[in-house]
């Protein structure tokens, strides 16, 4: 059983992302996985099925392996574009899209999110036409670690002036190959940013494994998603700066990391249970390929 603490850092945490690299899986297959894992005791890790707009038609067919109380949650995929005036047109074809998956089987299927590229031409104009254009559906902008801070500026713009932080920035923590992974100070950066503007952020790829460790299939080095997690809650409870933040996402001690049903701790930093949930709000998911690969490793480490 999870201590408490660490149920509260990776609740709903993991989008499963079984269609993408490495594990590159077909839709079917992608969809079987994701209706055996809502029905897993340890489904409270489970946030959505990352699926891309494209697919939507495709995916109706397997709604049979759902049901009302284990339904279909989905975190929707736009595609990637290259500059403003086609982020704008996929927006509205994206948009359409989302709607009409909404009303298929409103008992079996439901969207929380939509995650998409941000070109480097949107600006503050185009992002409140994006809001008009869907609604209040959270959305993820994703722009490359270099882009970090100034795409973060651009959404806390947006989110001042709203009543609730709805547009979020969304990170590649990793990939495939070596030159995909950002570096623990751009990490860092963008954790430390959505502490002073109140930007949510979600991150893909990469964190399949809780601690950061050498990898050789990758031939670097791994963000670990409990650094990743863990140091985005204590940045913001303890008003971290960048140095401090990079030095835990890049600590691959397991006894540096403490969790207890009251205080989860990093050396001698620590934050309540409650104050954690809080800001989690602020640090909602990760994107993994494997949902069955982080509960592994999680038990191998006997936190569980």
């Amino acid at each position: 059983m999870a201590a408490a603490s660490l149920r509260a850092l990776l609740e709903h945490s993991i989008d499963y992302a079984g269609m993408f690299p490495p594990c590159s899986l077909e839709l079917e297959p992608a969809l079987t996985n994701h209706a055996r894992y809502v029905r897993l005791h340890d489904r409270w890790m489970l946030n959505a099925f990352v699926l891309p707009v494209g697919q939507f038609d495709a995916a109706k067919q397997f709604l049979p392996q759902f049901d009302p109380m284990h339904p279909l949650c989905i975190s929707a995929l736009g595609p990637k574009t290259e500059n403003a005036t086609a982020f704008r047109e996929a927006l509205v074809e994206t948009d359409e899209a989302i709607r009409s998956l909404s009303a298929h089987n409103v008992d079996l299927i439901s969207i929380s999110q939509l995650e998409m590229f941000l070109p480097e031409d949107v600006d503050s104009s185009l992002l409140k036409e994006a809001r008009s254009i869907m609604g209040s559906l959270p959305a993820f902008w994703e722009a490359p670690a270099e882009r970090a801070e100034r795409t973060i500026a651009l959404l806390a713009e947006y989110n001042s002036n709203a009543d609730d932080p709805t547009f979020g920035y969304k990170m590649r923590s990793g990939g495939v190959t070596t030159d995909a992974f950002p570096k623990s100070a751009q990490i860092a950066a963008a954790l430390v940013v959505p502490v002073t503007h109140q930007v949510p952020i979600k991150f893909t790829a990469g964190l399949h494994h809780p601690l950061r460790q050498y990898r050789e299939e990758v031939q670097t080095k791994m963000h670990g998603f409990l650094n990743v997690l863990g140091a985005a809650v204590l940045a913001a409870e303890h008003r971290w700066d960048a140095a401090q933040t990079a030095a835990m996402l890049e600590d691959e001690g397991v006894s540096s990391f403490k969790f207890d049903n009251e205080f989860f701790a990093w050396r001698d930093w620590k934050i309540d249970i409650q104050r954690l949930r809080d800001r989690r709000r602020f640090v909602t998911t990760f994107g993994s390929c494997s949902f069955d690969e982080p509960l592994d490793d999680l038990r191998a480490l006997k936190l569980f």
